[in-house]
């Protein structure tokens, strides 16, 4: 299947999701390319993006499983690569 390179987006509004957000992305560790944490203390916020390269069906099943995370926000972006 072909692989698509996608950046995904993390919202932690709730510190103690943080680690079921690493455990998910320890899963998901062989697809991930790069990735940069924010902490932004004075909404009580933490950013995360992550790069990814895989296929469009698993970047999506990564992005759903890290959005039915209680205190967790997630959407992911994929490059338009011919």
């Amino acid at each position: 299947m072909e692989e698509k390179v996608a950046i995904i987006g993390i919202f932690i509004q709730d510190i103690s999701a943080a680690a079921a957000v690493n455990e998910l992305l320890h899963e998901y560790a062989d697809c991930i390319i790069g990735r940069i944490g924010i902490p932004y203390r004075q909404k009580s916020l933490n950013i995360i993006s992550v790069i990814v390269c895989a296929p469009p069906d698993r970047i999506s099943a990564l992005s759903g499983k890290l959005g039915r995370i209680k205190g967790i926000s997630a959407k992911a972006m994929q490059a338009k690569i011919d």
